[in-house]
């Protein structure tokens, strides 16, 4: 991986190439933009890798409740209208959901470049988005990082810890569960519940972390 830090100082914003297009120019880049933080300050990093790839820029937000998206939507808009100048080009859209990897499906073509946020965080173990994307993806992923308020780590704690207790309370109480199965008679129907009751466990952890995800 190559990092490039262009301005070393305090609060700078880190800039690194997580894979490389074969050419080394993007024909688009597609920004990843939560909904939880305001990262408007990251437009004129965003501008200046547009103008390095001679690239037009679409940002993507994504966000989990429906009564987030116009507030997200006027963000993007706004980072669209930073960027857009003479030479660079910048759009906008805005989805209601969790999953960054169809999302990004969706919108991407060959020789288009993804921006994401190192602070952006995904799944129940809360990896970073640039890894998830990275092995779900074959495209290049720019990581910029040092943009994230300092509250935001305290809001993913707690995330993790509501995310944690409900998947282990799922896990009790399925355990808990599959033991009153098997002291049911031995047979068919037994072993029946036992498997659906795997499967209804899995799919209850699937629910439970797409939510935080």
């Amino acid at each position: 991986m190559t990092k490039i830090d262009r301005q070393p100082q305090a609060k700078s914003i880190a800039l690194s190439l997580s894979s490389q297009s074969s050419h080394g120019l993007a024909s688009h880049l597609i920004v990843l933009v939560p909904d939880d933080e305001d990262y408007t300050a990251a437009t004129r990093r965003i501008w200046e890798l547009a103008n390095a790839h001679y690239a037009s820029v679409q940002f993507l937000g994504l966000c989990k409740d429906v009564e987030d998206e116009p507030s997200l939507h006027r963000r993007l808009v706004t980072m669209s209208a930073l960027v857009k100048d003479g030479k660079v080009s910048a759009e906008a859209k805005v989805e209601i959901g969790t999953n960054w990897v169809d999302f990004v499906k969706r919108n991407y073509q060959t020789g288009d470049m993804i921006v994401c946020f190192a602070e952006q965080r995904a799944g129940l173990f809360h990896r970073p988005l640039s890894q998830i994307l990275e092995s779900n993806l074959s495209a290049p992923v720019y990581i910029l990082s040092g943009l994230y308020p300092q509250s935001a780590s305290r809001s993913n704690w707690l995330s993790q810890i509501i995310v944690w207790t409900g998947s282990f309370a799922i896990l009790a109480g399925c355990f808990w569960l599959q033991i009153k199965i098997s002291q049911l008679p031995k047979d068919s129907a037994q072993t029946l519940l036992l498997i659906i009751s795997v499967g209804v466990e899995f799919w209850l952890i699937w629910i439970w972390n797409s939510l935080f995800s």
